[in-house]
C-alpha cells in the first residue's frame, strides 16, 4: 500500500487499524496510529525524554520506538510511502482506506 508521509491521505486504514508514517529525529517508520495498551491515538503521542519511547496521550504508557519501527515493513521515496499491511489474519491488505490523522510535532521532525 502506498500513501503520503504527510497532509492529506497520510493515513491509511486496513482492517479497522490506522497506519501513519512518522519521522522522528533517529529516522522514519511506518507505525499503527491506535496505541496497542488502550487503543489511544498514538499519532498525538510524545517522545519520552529519553527519546527511546512514544508516550500515548491517553494513559501516558510508553511504547518502544524500536518496537514500532520494526513492526511494519516500508520503503520511503520522496512524499510516499509503501508499506506492507496486513489483515489481522496475514492476508494481504483488501479494500484499505485513506485518511487525514494530525500528527504530533514529536512524530514529524
Amino acid at each position: 500500500m502506498t500513501f503520503p508521509t504527510a497532509g492529506r491521505g497520510n493515513c491509511v486504514v486496513v482492517a479497522g487499524v490506522p497506519y501513519v508514517y512518522a519521522r522522528t529525529p533517529d529516522g522514519g517508520f511506518v507505525m499503527s496510529a491506535q496505541c496497542p495498551h488502550r487503543g489511544g491515538p498514538l499519532h498525538l503521542g510524545r517522545l519520552a525524554p529519553n527519546g527511546k519511547r512514544l508516550v500515548c496521550p491517553w494513559h501516558g504508557g510508553g511504547i518502544s520506538l524500536t518496537r514500532l519501527r520494526h513492526q511494519v515493513p516500508a520503503v520511503r521515496s520522496g512524499d510516499r510511502v509503501t508499506a506492507v499491511l496486513t489483515d489481522p489474519d496475514g492476508a494481504a491488505a483488501r479494500e484499505p482506506r485513506t485518511e487525514y490523522r494530525p500528527l504530533s510535532a514529536d512524530l514529524s521532525a
